[in-house]
């Protein structure tokens, strides 16, 4: 080689060189395109596989048809949600979607009303709630909702328990929201007299006089909600019940979102759940908004009143419950959605199966 580039004159020396690297380039690209060929025909023997195999299991079950039918169409229908809803996070906004989507969807939507709205269940009424959602099979498929906390069916014998979902917000916002709501009312029923009308006062001059109204305690709804119906989920500002909540949160419900990332929770909630919630988003994204809900006279407060509720002891555990929700939510979404020219959309499915075995 030494004395063949003695030999060559530099120009056909640069050919040779620019030749010999082309030829790299093509030989590199081929063994690429040879490799995503392997994995596309990989893919498609383990396609083919599965085709085989349910084939196989179709012929095999022909004489149980009926009841093979019957049984997954009774799975199907099986389901059941409960959205135990935290007061002032968009519940109704959301709620209001699922009953413009329940006639179509062929589900029913049922609220639970308890008297004023106290969350927590009497020994009796749990029973008689579990019975009612786990046997009630006229309402099924069901979607329920209503201001409880969260109630752990398990410790009632059951053994397919219901799908949590939820939604929570920035506590001062949820407080200042209900503040100005039990004063003013909503959009939603404006000629409705709410408990606190005519009192004028300002969420900002609540906290200046420190009243009661807008008092840190009043900041503790989103942990015992989550935590549920243990005595020390309502002692306020229990560690234990912080934790607990955490726990529930991760292990019990199937997704918690955001009311600042409603949008998100929705499209989530329809490429998981379409069953139910198909339609969802474009509802939520082009419909009339009639699901809509705006509380009335909100201001937002000053920065001196939002630095002394951060002061307190309280605010700092539901804040920390708070963003520990949000992380979730966004690693949940991290792992589902991706954006476009500025839209977003859920990912297809992005697993397969294959190595079947055996093979008979």
């Amino acid at each position: 080689m030494g004395l063949l580039r003695v030999m060559m004159p530099p120009k056909l020396q640069m050919l040779a060189l620019l030749a010999f690297a082309v030829a790299m380039f093509f030989l590199e690209n081929q063994i690429q395109k040879l490799e995503e060929s392997r994995g596309k025909l990989e893919r498609a023997i383990a396609r083919h596989e599965v085709r085989e195999i349910e084939q196989r299991h179709t012929q095999d079950g022909l004489r149980e048809r009926d009841s093979s039918w019957a049984s997954v169409s009774e799975s199907d229908d099986d389901v059941v949600i409960i959205y135990n809803r935290v007061p002032k996070t968009a519940s109704t906004s959301f709620t209001n979607i699922a009953y413009d989507l329940c006639g179509k969807n062929h589900y029913h939507v049922l609220h639970i009303n308890t008297t004023k709205n106290n969350p927590v269940m009497s020994l009796q009424d749990q029973v008689r709630f579990v019975k009612n959602v786990t046997e009630w099979r006229e309402m099924k498929p069901a979607f329920y909702h209503g201001h409880i906390s969260f109630l752990d069916f398990t410790k009632f014998g059951v053994k397919i328990k219901p799908i949590y979902i939820n939604v929570i917000r920035d506590p001062i916002e949820r407080l200042v929201s209900y503040y100005y709501f039990l004063r003013f009312g909503d959009d939603y029923r404006p000629g409705l007299r709410r408990r606190k009308q005519g009192d004028k006062k300002t969420f900002d001059e609540c906290v200046s006089a420190g009243g009661s109204d807008c008092a840190p305690e009043k900041l503790w709804l989103q942990i015992p909600f989550f935590c549920g119906h243990y005595s020390e989920c309502w002692n306020v500002g229990s560690h234990w019940a912080l934790e607990q909540a955490k726990y529930n949160l991760v292990n019990e419900y199937m997704l918690v979102g955001v009311t600042e990332e409603l949008e998100d929770f929705v499209m989530m909630l329809e490429a998981a759940l379409p069953r139910f919630f198909k339609g969802a988003t474009d509802l939520y994204k082009t419909g009339k908004k009639s699901h809509l809900r705006k509380t009335s006279e909100k201001k937002p407060p000053t920065r001196e009143s939002t630095a002394k509720l951060q002061q307190s002891a309280i605010w700092k555990m539901e804040n920390e419950f708070y963003e520990f929700a949000l992380e979730q939510f966004q690693f949940v979404r991290a792992h589902a959605v991706r954006e476009k020219d500025g839209e977003l959309y859920m990912l297809a499915q992005n697993f397969f199966y294959e190595k079947i075995y055996p093979k008979n």
